[in-house]
């Protein structure tokens, strides 16, 4: 299967090692690791390269799906930091003891339809395309994350639930192991297309590839994105928490689809 450019380093998150992490610190330089949900990749690395040039410091980040962090982190994985693609996923870290507080939440996600540019799917935002291709029995395979522990798949369902699609489509579906996995298989060629994360449609390596629609936020609960600093956290991580919440950060958020905290980008809850 062909692998879209820039995502392939997005299912190895289980692979860090604890002693590779402690190799960095008892070489005297703080290079934390960062727990993300695979959906903020292209924003999140942009950011990081700023943050580098902005300060000297580096962070490492590895990317997957938010509940298989919080599985990883509750048995002791050495993530100083977690961005997750719902904020229900970081309340139960809180909850867990492993966070210093509740965190803040820093972007709103959004859901796209996309597809391979030589695919039958024709893509708008009502999902007509999709239906006439269900209904001319030509939908082969279609791409979503895993609902069961992605929250761009459990929104990619609940939407497809309210368009009354999910009954008639399950069979057909292609499940990533995390939304970049399965934006690798809408756009691949090996499925007719899928629902995914914006932040990744956005992105110029999707788009050598594919094209796509965003999707109306209403037809879905809301995905909150929420931060959190772990137990284990250090100065460098809370230095690039921080800077995650300034003007600049925010920006390159907006730029890849996110929507942004109403009130000031310290927003304490998502209540």
């Amino acid at each position: 299967m062909r692998k879209l450019k820039g995502l392939v380093a997005l299912c190895v998150a289980s692979l860090l090692l604890c002693s590779g992490v402690m190799s960095v610190q008892a070489a005297g330089r703080d290079i934390p690791a960062i727990a993300a949900a695979s959906n903020i990749k292209f924003a999140l690395d942009e950011i990081a390269r700023q943050f580098t040039q902005d300060t000297g410091e580096k962070v490492r980040i590895s990317y997957g799906s938010s509940g298989n962090f919080v599985a990883q982190i509750k048995h002791g994985a050495p993530f100083q930091m977690f961005m997750s693609a719902d904020e229900k996923y970081t309340h139960q870290l809180a909850l867990s003891g492993a966070t210093v507080d509740e965190g803040v939440l820093y972007a709103v996600g959004r859901l796209a339809i996309a597809a391979p540019k030589n695919s039958p799917l024709e893509l708008d935002s009502e999902l007509r395309g999709l239906k006439s291709l269900m209904e001319a029995g030509k939908l082969q395979r279609f791409a979503i994350a895993n609902p069961d522990h992605a929250p761009y798949g459990e929104r990619a369902r609940e939407l497809l639930q309210n368009m009354g699609l999910w009954e008639s489509i399950e069979p057909q579906l292609i499940y990533g192991e995390n939304v970049s996995q399965a934006a690798q298989f809408a756009i691949s060629g090996s499925t007719q297309g899928g629902i995914i994360a914006l932040s990744l449609a956005i992105a110029p390596q999707f788009q050598k590839m594919g094209h796509y629609q965003a999707l109306p936020a209403e037809l879905h609960a809301p995905l909150y994105q929420r931060m959190v600093l772990t137990k284990k956290a250090g100065t460098t991580a809370k230095a690039f928490y921080a800077y995650l919440q300034t003007e600049t950060a925010r920006k390159i958020f907006s730029e890849f689809g996110f929507g942004l905290p109403d009130s000031s980008p310290f927003t304490k809850s998502g209540d």
